[in-house]
């Protein structure tokens, strides 16, 4: 089944070439060109990925990604926030509400593409060599894509699983945020680390006390520690 991905863009232009580069690389497209309709399309049918813009009438799109983030049928949906805005501020608020990732207008289809694809396969089945992981109260079910603390699952998107799972994985050893950047958002040239930062500070909320297990490297970067 193709995935299916909601347009979210209140720009008739922005929306007509999304919607034509996403269909001819293999998508099921859906869109929405304000708050209401986005909310509602997305309860409706659940999408694999949703682009949204910022800078949207009534309710912008940092709006729109907190209550999408409160839902819990779309809570684990991955979000790429577009936005005119390049101040670090904006794309920090997205980040932090919750985004998987941002782009500021103008950008490439290529670019967007490219974000997409890596997002969607975050969700995909890791190698069955790593199929359980287990540090105390703490599993990962890379599989299943679940974590769960003392059996009760958390509520990841597949980014913070992914951020997670990687740590784990690599239990012990300092993972630079440089590295982070490249093995969990494969992302070739590197962008604002203030990414890994966000992601991290939203994990670590949502672990509540499996939380213990991340460590902070000053000035270098992250730790999973058993």
């Amino acid at each position: 089944m193709k995935p299916r991905i909601l347009v979210v863009d209140d720009e008739p232009e922005a929306v007509e070439l999304i919607e034509f580069n996403l269909k001819q690389s293999g998508y099921t497209v859906s869109t929405a060109g304000d708050g209401a309709e986005a909310l509602k399309k997305a309860r409706a049918q659940v999408p694999d990925l949703i682009i949204l813009d910022v800078m949207l009438p009534e309710m912008d799109g940092f709006e729109i990604c907190k209550t999408l983030r409160l839902d819990s049928s779309t809570t684990r949906v991955p979000i790429i926030m577009l936005t005119a805005k390049a101040a670090e501020i904006d794309r920090v608020l997205g980040l932090e509400l919750g985004a998987d990732d941002y782009l500021t207008k103008p950008f490439s289809t290529r670019e967007l593409l490219l974000r997409i694809k890596k997002i969607l396969s975050r969700g995909q089945a890791a190698e069955p060599a790593e199929n359980l992981l287990r540090f105390g109260d703490l599993a990962i079910d890379t599989p299943r894509h679940v974590a769960s603390w003392r059996e009760k699952p958390f509520d990841l998107t597949a980014t913070e699983f992914k951020l997670l799972t990687v740590l784990a994985q690599r239990a012990g050893r300092v993972q630079s945020r440089d590295q982070l950047l490249r093995d969990v958002w494969e992302y070739d040239s590197l962008i604002d680390t203030r990414t890994v930062d966000t992601h991290m500070r939203r994990l670590r909320e949502k672990l509540g006390p499996a939380s213990k297990h991340l460590d902070t490297v000053r000035g270098v970067g992250y730790r999973f520690v058993e």
